[in-house]
């Protein structure tokens, strides 16, 4: 008796330890299978379920359920019945569902797939501490399952807190690697960060009120692709989308470009005279990109047409009125050109409606593996090649450099690479695609973003070595989130090493 005691000792501890062993686990299929047979071993249970629910709809795709000790169809039955009974209950109280026998209990006897199966003991645990993201569920038959064990109920409830994290962690790393399910207006915004979801969620709620929106960020953001989005999204998407780059036109040529001119009003104009962009944007939207830019004697008359709603073509004495929806976008801090007087202070205002800042790519890095995918995928498309997908070398590269030209650069940058890859013949596009002038691995490193690379990958791993591979601990010496610092590990490949 003491030897089997001892024994049933040592599995348990083994199976702990490799409960913690699931962490090094980077894909969600393959760590779902060995924690489920870990746990079924233990138990003893005859049939072995989880199920993972997403926040949206309650549950995620076929792919992210599996079964241990039963057969695809016995994982559809139980899974076509997710909403029902037993898990569902587990689900929605966040406690273990314990019964003998599942036919006799008065809570589930009356399902369906409780009698078609004749499912008798069930112990059912949710995965998750405070907000369950799914459930395991177990199954014995009468006597050869000991489900009121208190040890089998500790592991069950153990497991379900244990893995979480694990999971969790795991299920990011593979939404990170596909495009948000974006559909109408902004399904050209690629986004995976908090940062960008802030944006775009604040967009849709000022798409729709037809008020003034002023851009604010560092240049290739995207700030062009937002406006046209909003534009979309607004009252005035059936009218035109008019773009003036602010930065591009001489002052002495901006009223003619913003107003439009009769003929004869100036010697340059063309016969049938000059249609200016207000007019070209009725009833739709007028994007000022670059409004920055402007000279004082252009702001004025900016501002003149912004108070009154009317404006005059050059060399007509008849005002017009002004029918279109005005956003504009800037890369300077325009406060600081206020307090500088390099800027009008009542246009400032008059623009600063409601202000919407684009975060620059080194704010949301969550953002650079699905953008990187999806600017390779457009650019292939544009030149009527096969799609080539980044190799992991590639795409580790793009996340350890710095972008600052944000994603402008980078979708040149990827657009360069996807024409370099299909040069070479390659189904894929390499590091070596993307950073042409990097130095190869036995040259001196003359590049700053390589010796970047080498001095971060080095630093970052001493760190790990003093804090004991500690995430957290790593994350304040860092002083990153601790989401990063997993970012790092799998980026630059980095092991612990006994």
């Amino acid at each position: 008796m003491g030897s089997e005691t001892a024994r049933g000792v040592e599995a348990e501890c083994q199976y702990y330890r490799s409960l913690l062993d699931l962490g090094l686990e980077e894909e969600p299929e393959p760590l779902l299978e060995r924690a489920l047979a870990l746990l079924i071993d233990l138990t003893e249970a005859r049939e072995g379920y989880i199920e993972l629910r997403d926040d949206a709809d309650g549950a995620l795709p076929q792919s992210w359920s599996v079964g241990c000790g039963v057969d695809d169809t016995r994982v559809a039955e139980i899974r076509a019945t997710i909403s029902h009974g037993i898990i569902a209950e587990a689900i929605a109280t966040g406690e273990t569902v314990v019964t003998a026998s599942a036919q006799g209990d008065p809570r589930f006897g009356d399902r369906e797939s409780v009698r078609d199966h004749a499912i008798e003991a069930v112990v059912c645990a949710p995965i998750g501490r405070d907000l369950p993201i799914g459930v395991v569920y177990l199954q014995g038959g009468g006597d050869d399952f000991a489900v009121f064990a208190e040890a089998t109920q500790r592991h069950i409830r153990y497991f379900g807190r244990s893995i979480a994290p694990f999971l969790e962690r795991a299920i990011e790393r593979r939404r990170a690697a596909e495009p948000l399910p974006e559909t109408g207006p902004f399904a050209d915004v690629i986004y995976r960060s908090d940062a960008m979801k802030a944006v775009v969620d604040r967009l849709r709620l000022a798409a729709p009120l037809d008020v003034h929106l002023l851009f604010t960020g560092p240049t290739g953001v995207g700030k062009t692709l937002l406006a046209k989005s909003v534009h979309r999204a607004g009252p005035r998407a059936a009218g035109p989308f008019v773009e003036l780059n602010c930065a591009a036109v001489p002052e002495a040529l901006f009223e003619n470009e913003l107003f439009g001119a009769v003929e004869g009003g100036h010697s340059g104009v063309p016969s049938g005279g000059v249609r200016g962009k207000i007019a070209a944007a009725e009833q739709g939207t007028l994007f000022l990109d670059e409004v920055g830019e402007l000279g004082l004697g252009a702001q004025a008359k900016l501002l003149q047409m912004l108070q009154s709603g009317t404006y005059y073509r050059l060399g007509s004495s008849e005002p017009q009125r002004a029918a279109a929806r005005v956003i504009a976008a800037t890369n300077r801090d325009l406060e600081a050109e206020v307090e500088a007087k390099r800027f009008r202070e009542d246009l400032f205002y008059r623009l600063d409606v409601m202000r919407i800042r684009v975060p620059p790519l080194s704010e949301r890095e969550e953002d650079l593996p699905v953008l990187a995918r999806a600017l390779a995928s457009a650019a292939a498309e544009r030149h009527g090649l096969p799609v080539r997908r980044l190799s992991a070398g590639a795409l580790r590269a793009v996340l350890l450099v710095q972008w600052p030209g944000n994603v402008r650069e980078l979708a040149n940058r990827l657009e360069s690479a996807v024409l370099n890859a299909h040069m070479r013949s390659s189904r894929f596009v390499e590091e070596q695609d993307i950073f042409q002038d990097r130095p190869a691995q036995d040259e001196p490193v003359t590049s700053l973003q390589e010796a970047t690379r080498r001095f971060q990958r080095r630093h970052v791993t001493a760190v790990l070595h003093e804090c004991d591979w500690n995430g957290s601990e790593a994350a304040r010496r860092l002083d990153v989130a601790r989401s990063h610092v997993y970012n790092l590990i799998r980026l630059h490949g980095l092991e612990r090493r006994e």
